[in-house]
């Protein structure tokens, strides 16, 4: 048997969806002009699923920052944080963190990916149960096998069936680790932190939300679904990534527990992986700034995701979720989500195609996330291509505008 029979099925989708033209999961950017606009195919495009929330990736401070640190401290570290990897800005980068999140400590990871790996795996061991919501991110999942911990799923959203598991597992578990997430990447739907933060108390578990989407994005100062909440001093663990609202790579975990820097010594995601580079740590610290000083940034983004969502709405299309910074849009099936994907890439309009096993309830998804640097006509041409795209799909379009 060959090693990658296992993947025939995979394969054979594959092979269908390129039938039907460009090749969904290797999209090349010939030419980034913006953080709204590229060159894709030769073609203009309007970037409409980058995850670029608050369009930081080209502001001017924060490739300063990383230009002066890349000239500083050279390309990499060649070392993780327990070698050679420590370098002033990195604890300086924690520090200005920790101040934000109004949180005693901060840890700094290499991808947001090891972040969540690191923070769960480095928590809960064997002798502990992790309770995650069902449409967690493949790192949470990742991260529970790879604390060897008892894991149980609940109803996404629902706080009852979280109760429920809670109270069967009775005394089962020397501690309990509840993950949700604050902004959910597929649907843009967010927690019931208030209902989930009254549960935990409730069973004395420990709460860990990872605020990777709604980090910059949610709440008065943008510190996340917490802060907006009003749920903060509840919430035990954070965990958020730098590769969205703060425009780089990278991730960070921060909490309030007197003894949480004993990660460092404990989570191998953070002590055996070479640190993140002093330019990515420059830029993310430059735009940590400007969203503290700078609140127009979400003022910007909010309205464009509400005209994105009234103009889908306006054509007949129906959205997952209330209004957020991302929007999916559900399909009826797997070729007519890949032919649509197909003809808004051919009007120069790039958004995600999102599929099972990778999306909730199998669904298959048009995925829009925002930004504060779309302008009103940016916004305005994508819902005019998404109307003329539901027109040329005729059947298929009429069905698209039909499905809930």
């Amino acid at each position: 048997m060959d090693i990658f029979d296992k993947y025939a099925p995979f394969a054979s989708r594959h092979e269908q969806l390129l039938q039907l033209g460009a090749d969904p999961f290797a999209v090349r950017i010939d030419e980034l002009r913006s953080a709204t606009e590229a060159v894709i195919d030769g073609r203009e495009t309007i970037l409409v699923g980058t995850n670029n929330y608050l369009g930081l990736t080209y502001d001017p401070a924060c490739i300063a920052a990383a230009q002066e640190a890349l000239e500083r401290y050279g390309t990499g570290t060649t070392g993780s944080r327990i070698a050679n990897g420590t370098y002033g800005p990195h604890q300086e980068l924690e520090q200005a963190f920790a101040r934000f999140l109004k949180r005693r400590s901060c840890m700094v990871f290499s991808t947001g990916y090891q972040a969540n790996l690191a923070m769960i795996a480095g928590l809960a061991g064997p002798r502990d149960v992790v309770l995650i919501d069902a449409d967690s991110h493949a790192s949470i999942y990742d991260a529970c096998k790879l604390s060897g911990a008892t894991i149980v799923r609940f109803r996404h959203n629902d706080p009852a069936d979280l109760d429920r598991r809670l109270t069967r597992l009775g005394a089962e578990g020397e501690c309990k680790l509840v993950v949700v997430e604050g902004l959910y990447s597929m649907l843009g739907d967010t927690a019931p932190l208030q209902a989930f933060v009254e549960v935990k108390k409730k069973h004395g578990a420990w709460l860990l939300v990872d605020e990777a989407h709604s980090f910059g994005v949610y709440g008065e100062t943008g510190r996340g679904l917490a802060e907006a909440e009003g749920v903060e001093e509840e919430v035990d663990f954070v965990v958020g990534t730098f590769s969205k609202s703060l425009g780089a790579i990278g991730g960070f975990g921060a909490s309030n527990h007197p003894k949480f820097d004993l990660l460092r010594f404990c989570a191998r995601p953070y002590m055996f992986t070479a640190s993140p580079s002093p330019s990515s740590i420059a830029s993310v610290r430059a735009a940590l700034q400007r969203i503290e000083e700078d609140p127009t940034l979400r003022t910007r983004l909010w309205a464009n995701a509400r005209r994105l969502h009234e103009g889908l709405v306006g054509i007949g299309l129906r959205p997952c979720s209330p209004v957020s910074p991302v929007i999916a849009v559900p399909l009826p099936g797997e070729i007519a989500a890949a032919r649509a994907w197909n003809l808004l890439r051919e009007r120069g309009v790039y958004v995600n195609l999102a599929l099972p096993p990778g999306t909730p309830g199998s669904l298959c998804l048009l995925r829009a996330s925002l930004s504060a640097a779309h302008s009103f006509a940016q916004v305005d041409v994508v819902i005019e291509r998404f109307a003329a795209v539901v027109a040329e799909l005729t059947e298929e379009g009429a069905a698209l505008a039909r499905t809930a």
